[in-house]
C-alpha cells in the first residue's frame, strides 16, 4: 500500500486548506484512513480518522474546525481545515489501516504553516 499526500502550504491564520490523500496498491473496501500531525518537537498526534462508511471521529483540537470525507472510490481521504490556527502548524500524515487491525501504512506527509 502507497500513500500519497498533498495539499498542504502556508496560509494566514483564520484561512483553509484541503489535504489530500491517495492510496494504491491493495486497498480493501473496509480499510480505515485518516490523518495524524506532528509539530516541532512535539509527538505525532491523531488528528481525524473515517471508515469506508463514513463514520468520523475528532481530536478535540480538530473539531468543529476540520472536516475528513472519504472519495467516492474510498481509496482517498480529504482533510478540509478551517478557521486555521498557528498552533495547527503540523507535518500532516495521512494513514490506512485494515479494520480491526493496529498496523497503519503510512504517507510521507504534507507540511502546513500557519502564520499569525
Amino acid at each position: 500500500v502507497q500513500l500519497q499526500a498533498s495539499g498542504g502550504g502556508l496560509v494566514q491564520a483564520g484561512g483553509s486548506l484541503r489535504l489530500s490523500c491517495a492510496a494504491s496498491g491493495s486497498i480493501l473496501s473496509n480499510d480505515v484512513m485518516g490523518w495524524y500531525r506532528q509539530a516541532p518537537g512535539e509527538q505525532r498526534e491523531l488528528v481525524a480518522t473515517i471508515t469506508s462508511g463514513g463514520t468520523a471521529d475528532y481530536a478535540e483540537s480538530a473539531e468543529d474546525r476540520f472536516t475528513i470525507s472519504r472519495g467516492n472510490r474510498k481509496n482517498t481521504v480529504y482533510l478540509q481545515m478551517d478557521s486555521l490556527k498557528p498552533e495547527d502548524t503540523a507535518v500532516y500524515y495521512c494513514y490506512l489501516r485494515r479494520l480491526q487491525r493496529p498496523f497503519k501504512y503510512w504517507g510521507r506527509g504534507t507540511l502546513v504553516t500557519v502564520s499569525s
